[in-house]
């Protein structure tokens, strides 16, 4: 019996995408129209790792282990997001599945995340190089590791500083929008994986509503269109999904704060400046966007911790151990607690109460070091009249290979009018996915479903769990 040649597939992850915006987007608009669109059910917390890992693994928080974007290390005593390696996802991947009904299935992942240790064959993820004096340069991995001097001979050094913080851009999705194209005519994976975070960035910045966001919408949907023609001249199926949408929001809620007041969470003192102490602290937060970890020492701090909390402005509800099962967030890796942000809020990950006494990382864009999502760092402090000058110091400095702080991130979250983690309160503030092949989905698709859907579109499964569950 003659094995059947899988359909190709690119699968694009276009952050914050939703019905509204594709109305901006005439070429992500066209391939729905041509094939088929679906709203997506999206996870709790609605964020890029714990998306994505169900996307790959269909299965839940619960069973995969991906929490959030970071949480609350207990074997380490440390607070880190934004890890990469493969091994943290638990669970069957969408490669391991296709491979088994087709050896020698061949993967490529341009940025999505935990794309270090993956047994994929192609990986692009961003990876700085930390030197011995402590500066921090823009730069990805690879592999193969030969892919990293090719890239960065035909496209330039990968834009790291245009991927996050005040001069994130369409810039760093135009790179990765390059590389995959180049990986696509070059090495011709079964399945392709690309990341596009440039929605992220302005939606947070301005609110989903503003024009600069709608501008932003169109530039990436026209830095797409080379793309999607190579796709289709290739052959591929072409799905676009997204992790969730981005609401508008108005209020931070400042969570660690109250547990600091309230004496559960403390904080150790060096040379001036206060760190958080997660070891000593009876309870303290990780924040997510609207979503936070609440880690309790002990069980008879349970009550104090959730006495702290209720009533605090901005949060809709905690999660108890119920709680979190209904929402498939009952891993180890969860808080005791999950506080979920009302509507127009989101959490901060500031526990100083003193901007005087705020560490040295809190206004630079320092993603490793902050026990929290900090979406201030696509600012510069507009309240600093000289920020700009020292910023330009900074560079200088960095450009003669001396140490710098690019210290411009302000310590007031007030700017912020987009955030996401909580699930949407409707379809139009949704994340959705849009497949290149007509009647590829019906009017509904379960983020658990991404997978069985990949492979059925790539010829590996006869079965349609899509239509037949959600039809």
């Amino acid at each position: 019996m003659t094995e059947r040649t899988p359909t190709p597939l690119l699968v694009l992850d276009v952050v914050g995408l939703t019905p509204r915006l594709v109305a901006h987007m005439p070429h992500l608009e066209a391939l729905a129209a041509a094939g088929s669109q679906a709203h997506l059910g999206t996870v709790l917390p609605a964020v890029t790792c714990a998306a994505q890992s169900t996307f790959l693994t269909g299965t839940l928080p619960a069973e995969h282990g991906i929490v959030g974007n970071g949480w609350y290390f207990r074997e380490l005593g440390e607070v880190l997001l934004w890890r990469q390696h493969n091994g943290l996802v638990a669970g069957d991947k969408l490669w391991d599945a296709a491979r088994r009904v087709h050896p020698g299935y061949t993967v490529a992942n341009i940025c999505w995340w935990y794309a270090m240790g993956a047994d994929t064959d192609i990986t692009v993820t961003p990876r700085p190089v930390y030197y011995a004096d402590g500066r921090k340069e823009p730069d990805c991995y690879t592999r193969p590791p030969a892919l990293h001097d090719e890239l960065t001979d035909k496209f330039g050094t990968f834009p790291l500083f245009r991927f996050w913080g005040p001069g994130a851009d369409l810039v760093s999705s135009q790179w990765i929008i390059d590389a995959t194209r180049h990986v696509l005519r070059t090495r011709q994976p079964d399945l392709t994986l690309c990341y596009l975070p440039h929605l992220d960035y302005d939606l947070q910045r301005h609110g989903p509503d503003d024009p600069r966001s709608l501008k932003a919408a169109a530039d990436l949907d026209a830095a797409l269109a080379p793309l999607l023609d190579e796709a289709r001249e290739q052959g591929r199926t072409v799905v676009v999904l997204s992790e969730y949408g981005i609401t508008p929001v108005s209020r931070p809620v400042d969570i660690n704060r109250a547990l600091r007041r309230a004496g559960l969470l403390e904080v150790h003192t060096q040379d001036g400046m206060e760190y958080l102490d997660p070891m000593a602290s009876r309870a303290f937060a990780v924040a997510d966007h609207q979503i936070a970890h609440v880690y309790v020492r002990r069980p008879e701090d349970l009550a104090a911790t959730r006495a702290a909390l209720d009533g605090l402005p901005g949060i809709e509800t905690l999660l108890d151990d119920e709680g979190k099962k209904a929402h498939h967030l009952d891993h180890p890796r969860s808080g005791e607690l999950v506080a979920v942000a009302e509507p127009d809020a989101w959490f901060t990950y500031y526990y100083w109460l003193d901007d005087a006494r705020a560490p040295d990382f809190a206004p630079l864009v320092e993603i490793h070091r902050k026990p929290g999502y900090d979406p201030v760092e696509l600012f510069m402090d507009p309240e600093d009249p000289y920020v700009k000058v020292r910023a330009a110091t900074a560079l200088a400095r960095k450009k003669l290979g001396l140490r710098y702080r690019m210290a411009v991130v302000p310590l007031d979250p007030s700017p912020i009018r987009g955030s996401h983690g909580r699930l949407p309160a409707s379809d139009d503030d949704g994340p959705l996915l849009l497949c290149s092949t007509p009647r590829a989905v019906g009017d509904r698709i379960a983020a658990t479903d991404v997978k069985p859907l990949l492979l059925h579109l790539a010829g590996l499964t006869t079965d349609d769990p899509s239509r037949e569950r959600h039809p």
